[in-house]
Parts: C-alpha cells; structure tokens; sequence
C-alpha cells in the first residue's frame, strides 16, 4: 500500500523495516543470534549500507549486495524483533533513515517513522487490522517468497509477540503518533486503503 501511494504521489518509497531485517541478516550470516546484543553490535559495525534511487524507491545494498527474498524469510521474521529492539540499532537505523531525506519527498513505511524518524513529518497515517486478517495477510507474504511452515495461527502467534517486544522495548516502543490519522483496514481493498491516504493529502496540501 505504502509502495502505492508513493507511486500516485510521485515521490519515493522506502521501507524502513528492510534496514532491521539486513542488520538480522548480517548477524545470522555471522553466525550470531538475534538474543545476543554482542553478536548483533560486532555484525552493525560490518553494516554500511550504501543507498541509491530505483525507480519509485530508495533501495540499497549491503557489502555490495542486492538483498530481497534473503530478508523476508521465517528465520529473519524470527530473529528480527530482538535485533530491532536494541538500542545500538534503532540509533544507526534512525540515522541512516532520516540521511534519505536528501534523496527528496520521501513515502516512508515502518514501525517508528512518525514518532521516532519523523516526528515532524506533515502526514502521517497509522495502518491497522484486526489479528486474523493481520495473519492471514503476512501467511499469503511468507508464502509469496516460498513454501510456508507454519500455520496461519502460528503466524499470528508470531506477530503478537512482535507487537509485544516492539511494544515494550525501552528505545522508540511502537506506539500511535498522536497527529497520526487511523486507519482500520480489515475490510478494506488496498485500493480503497491507497485512495483514502491519497484523498487525505491531497485534501490537506490544498
């Protein structure tokens, strides 16, 4: 929906949650673990992205390479909310984040980005959906990338500690900026979601 959008409004997309996710990876190809903050700050410093303009996105590589179906597997979804959640990595990750803004009007997806990256930033919406749509929609991801293990109920038992370790870590804790703009898109088309935000700010640029 986020690509969407920045895509009707002309500007560039940039999924913040793929920088957590390759700082995941470098520490599981180090052959570290998400639960040791020890592994997880050595593999940070071997991480310098180097970012570039794709089209309608800022993408990026890591030591030279292109990562993507490598970042949205089930041992990355395992090992990413404690990797995120620590302090060290929210601070390179933030900084990297908001060194984008060069790259111009930026459409910019993730847990943090109104309350933590871009506080100030003029718009600002708050994606949510019930449990079991929000499950049955990250199954039809993973299975997107490839065969699924698990169950969509043991996907959706996955993300609920997620929300609870985001939720609760001491830096950044995922929570609704106040100024955000909610919306519930449990029966919503991804159309209807796109054309809701667009409306929005176009209403407000006016």
């Amino acid at each position: 929906m986020a690509r969407r959008v920045a895509e009707e409004l002309g500007r560039l997309y940039v999924d913040s949650g793929s920088l957590y996710r390759a700082v995941t990876w470098r520490t599981l190809e180090d052959g570290g673990s998400g639960e040791d903050p020890a592994a997880v700050t050595r593999s940070l410093e071997k991480c310098r992205p180097e970012f570039f303009a794709d089209g309608n996105r800022v993408g990026f590589r890591l030591g030279g390479r292109l990562l993507d179906r490598e970042l949205r597997t089930e041992r990355i979804n395992r090992h990413v909310s404690p990797v995120a959640a620590q302090t060290a990595v929210r601070q390179r990750v933030v900084a990297w984040l908001r060194g984008l803004s060069g790259f111009g009007k930026l459409v910019m997806e993730g847990r943090d980005i109104g309350t933590a990256v871009f506080p100030g930033a003029r718009h600002k919406f708050y994606l949510d959906a019930s449990p079991a749509e929000r499950a049955r929609r990250r199954h039809r991801e993973i299975s997107e990338g490839g065969p699924c293990g698990e169950e969509v109920h043991k996907v959706g038992l996955a993300l609920q500690r997620r929300d609870k370790i985001d939720s609760t870590r001491k830096k950044d804790p995922l929570r609704v900026a106040p100024d955000a703009v909610v919306v519930d898109s449990t029966d919503l088309t991804i159309d209807e979601v796109v054309n809701s935000i667009i409306e929005t700010v176009r209403r407000n640029e006016c």
